[in-house]
């Protein structure tokens, strides 16, 4: 679920990434699933890479090259507009 970790995001000191789903019933597998709602593993590393970059601790570009080794685009349709 990722309602309840987005209310309590004002009381965290930093800044993170809700990683969960409202809800099931689109996909044909959980494979397929985890994938449309972007809390697959390779999801998850680039959500993890992006608040690294926020935060200054690593380049752009390593999560540009991840962004390319997983053949991930950044042209996706948003989710929530479906």
């Amino acid at each position: 679920m990722a309602a309840v970790p987005d209310m309590v995001r004002k009381w965290m000191p930093e800044n993170y990434e809700v990683l969960g789903t409202d809800g099931f019933g689109r996909s044909d597998t959980r494979e397929a699933l985890r994938r449309f709602f972007e809390i697959d593993g390779v999801a998850v590393t680039l959500a993890a890479l992006s608040q690294l970059v926020r935060k200054g601790d690593i380049d752009a570009k390593v999560y540009q090259k991840a962004v390319k080794k997983f053949g991930v685009s950044n042209e996706r349709t948003d989710i929530t507009e479906l």
